[in-house]
């Protein structure tokens, strides 16, 4: 990445700046929910949605009738049980999945496939912030493995085991939570991709959106692959805003009392964030539509470079490549 480049989120502070002065912009509001939009019959999988946005994610999507899997690292039975409790549905699962982690990625993908679980949507929600660079079971850098390239070798593998499915003129939906820092880096940095690197605090908002431009990158080349002839499975993406969660409890115990007053005064309720993931997974007004993208509650473009074909063929290869070099393979292409 070019280090000359500035942007609004390449310090903790500006981005916290920028979130606040986001919620009070003026938004067209392009989502619209009522009671009497359900999800009866429609199972759901959930990464990351043991706290914040995907728990509330997780109670909405019970609430309207829908079948939930919380695919979650901790809180395993507790949360659970509190969603069930609240939501009033017995049709809340959990499984295990520590996203870091290739090998744990591969034993929730079998465990569906082994109590022959069919999937009509999944929504990836999981994201760290963490406060220096970390190495992962295999060597990788664990924020480009959670925030990036575990929804890449996710979506992969559930495809490969065809566990999408459905559900009668419905397709399948996959919804990313993305946000509005992919558009803060200005270039790829191709040269450097999968690389371990060590980092602090200083880098790592910075380092957090060039993780979602690539994640936003793979949205858009994930759907002109699936839906090239047709619409076949519909891939959504969001930014939430945001969000009062745990996201920055990496931060130094110093900030902690003061964040805790911003992200509480400032930022949106799960619950309030969580409006626009709902209504991508329930509304029929997204019927057969092949991709789209949120801000909040505003249908926005992506970053160009996101759109652009050359940049998504280029991640899809280096992401394969670097998977094989792992000796990692799939069984169907895309």
């Amino acid at each position: 990445m070019n280090e000359k480049k500035r942007g609004s989120y390449d310090s903790p502070l500006k981005a916290t700046l920028k979130g606040i002065s986001d919620l009070f912009k003026k938004q067209k509001k392009d989502v619209h929910l009522s009671d009497s939009d359900r999800l009866d019959d429609v199972t759901i999988m959930v990464t990351g949605s043991s706290s914040g946005l995907g728990y509330a994610t997780v109670l909405e999507l019970a609430k309207r009738g829908a079948r939930v899997i919380m695919a979650v690292r901790s809180g395993i039975p507790d949360k659970g049980e509190e969603i069930r409790r609240m939501s009033g549905s017995d049709e809340v699962d959990m499984m295990h999945v520590d996203l870091s982690d290739i090998d744990s990625i591969k034993g929730l993908v079998r465990n569906l496939k082994g109590k022959k679980i069919k999937l009509n949507m999944l929504i990836c929600n999981a994201a760290i912030v963490p406060r220096i660079s970390r190495k992962t079971k295999q060597d990788l850098e664990e924020m480009f493995m959670v925030n990036y390239l575990a929804k890449f070798l996710l979506i992969r593998w559930l495809l490969d085991e065809g566990i999408f499915v459905a559900d009668g003129e419905n397709l399948p939906r996959i919804i990313i939570v993305s946000s509005e820092s992919h558009r803060n880096p200005k270039v790829y940095d191709w040269d450097n991709f999968g690389k371990y690197k060590e980092y602090g605090m200083n880098k790592t908002v910075e380092l957090y959106g060039y993780y979602k431009l690539l994640l936003t990158t793979f949205v858009n080349e994930l759907s002109r692959r699936l839906n090239k002839n047709g619409t076949k499975i519909s891939v959504f993406s969001l930014c939430p805003g945001p969000v009062n969660s745990n996201i920055a409890r990496e931060a130094p115990k110093l900030f902690h009392p003061l964040l805790k007053v911003v992200f509480g005064i400032f930022f949106n309720a799960p619950e309030k964030a969580a409006i626009p993931v709902v209504y991508l997974a329930v509304s029929d007004d997204l019927k057969g539509k092949p991709i789209d993208y949120f801000f909040m509650l505003e249908r926005k473009k992506m970053d160009v470079k996101t759109g652009d074909p050359g940049n998504g063929q280029r991640l899809w290869e280096l992401s394969e490549n670097l998977l094989e070099d792992l000796g990692i393979s799939f069984s169907k292409s895309i």
